[in-house]
């Protein structure tokens, strides 16, 4: 607790970044939704973020070699803080395709030097249960910030301000923590064909997630007010699936440190598709059944990620988790590009049903992906310990080289 409390600064900031991230992504979907932005260009939208974040994981860690970690978190979050309040001055889907690609950039740097930073100061003792603070904090503050959007008229100036406003205050706490910053990054070489060869089941398990997750996060709003339902309802509705995955991160993380992980996948990816399946129907019955039927989704989806990269490292060979966590972060951002293009053209051919029709179906190829695979190949003897890594980006296991191959992941 005493580790925990001292790292307050890097868990403020984190928590605010975060929650503003995901607010400004539902905000983008309402705001779109009422200028009448055609419903591939809303998908467009996160699909540029992911571009962005790819880029980022790619290219960012040659500015934290040159300038380090807190000089390059300062300018980063400077640049999310302009691109946010960019998007209220000129409201055009070209030029926020462009910001979202340099708010991803910008993102995927920050998260990058704070993940870092965190795992820097933990030790195999001690990492789970700082992540697990990181964990808490993140889910808090954009449950949190996904909820207030009904304070706001989407379609003012102020609402886009205060995330600026925010994301500026954000870099606060890190320009003035004591805490020692975490040496440059040295490698990011990635190996996706060794990856394949570690794991198949989190190869495959990375790419489906980021293929169902981008999808529902980028049109989720678009589908809440395709329902009926006041755009501002947007937030409640992304808020429970949330929480819904923050109640299940440790149950789950239990159940995998216990059985083959494998199987606890295929499981949560049972549920998840069949959450989904309900969802258009509960949508129809009232708001309160939508908000419960999507914690009910986020109880079974949001772990997903996590148990893949656990699967990997269960299988990878001391020293690799560097191009294990990193091969699976651009397998996710690649394909989160990707489901962002599709979920669009689902709710336009099917309807509002459609994207949760969509994500469902990338659910069950996942299932029967992890049966076939499970009798090919036995679990392992032991496995490396679950830890509900981030929705969007583990890159601090990615990029910093000194993490022990057998750290908490």
């Amino acid at each position: 607790m005493r580790l925990v409390m001292s790292l307050w600064p890097l868990l403020l900031s984190g928590g605010l970044l975060l929650g503003c991230n995901g607010l400004q992504s539902t905000l983008l979907a309402v705001r779109g939704g009422i200028e009448g932005f055609p419903v591939t260009v809303i998908g467009m939208f996160l699909s540029a973020y992911y571009v962005g974040l790819v880029l980022g994981c790619r290219f960012a860690p040659a500015f934290v070699r040159d300038v380090g970690h807190v000089r390059s978190f300062t300018a980063f979050a400077s640049i999310a803080s302009a691109a946010t309040l960019a998007h209220a001055i000129v409201v055009e889907p070209v030029f926020w395709l462009a910001l979202r690609v340099l708010t991803g950039f910008s993102f995927a740097a920050m998260q990058m030097v704070l993940e870092a930073w965190l795992n820097e100061r933990s030790t195999n003792a001690t990492r789970g249960r700082v992540l697990s603070a990181y964990r808490i904090t993140d889910f808090s503050f954009v449950t949190a910030m996904q909820a207030s959007l009904t304070l706001f008229d989407p379609q003012s100036f102020v609402v886009f301000s205060l995330l600026s406003v925010a994301i500026s205050l954000a870099l606060v706490p890190v320009a003035l923590t004591r805490v020692e910053a975490p040496p440059p990054p040295v490698s990011t070489r990635l190996h996706l064909g060794r990856l394949w060869r570690v794991s198949p089941v989190a190869f495959a398990g990375a790419a489906m997630v980021g293929l169902a997750a981008s999808s529902y996060w980028s049109m989720g709003p678009v589908f809440v007010r395709s329902l009926g339902y006041a755009g501002t309802a947007a937030g409640p509705f992304v808020a429970s699936i949330i929480l819904g995955g923050a109640l299940a991160q440790w149950p789950v993380g239990w159940l995998s440190d216990r059985f083959d992980r494998r199987a606890v996948l295929m499981s949560c990816a049972v549920g998840a598709a069949g959450a989904a399946v309900c969802l258009p129907l509960a949508g129809t019955v009232s708001f309160h059944a939508l908000l419960g039927a999507g914690a009910v989704f986020g109880v079974f989806a949001m772990p997903c990620f996590g148990l893949t990269v656990a699967h990997a490292n269960d299988h990878a060979d001391p020293g690799e988790a560097l191009s294990v966590n990193g091969g699976l972060l651009l397998l996710y951002g690649v394909a989160a590009i990707a489901g962002a293009s599709v979920a669009p053209q689902a709710m336009r051919l099917l309807g509002p049903a459609g994207l949760f029709w969509w994500v469902a179906s990338v659910y069950v190829v996942l299932v029967f992906f992890c049966a076939v695979r499970m009798t090919r190949r036995t679990a392992p003897a032991a496995t490396a310990p679950y830890v509900p890594v981030p929705r969007t980006t583990p890159t601090a296991f990615a990029l910093d080289p000194r993490v022990p191959d057998q750290s908490p992941r």
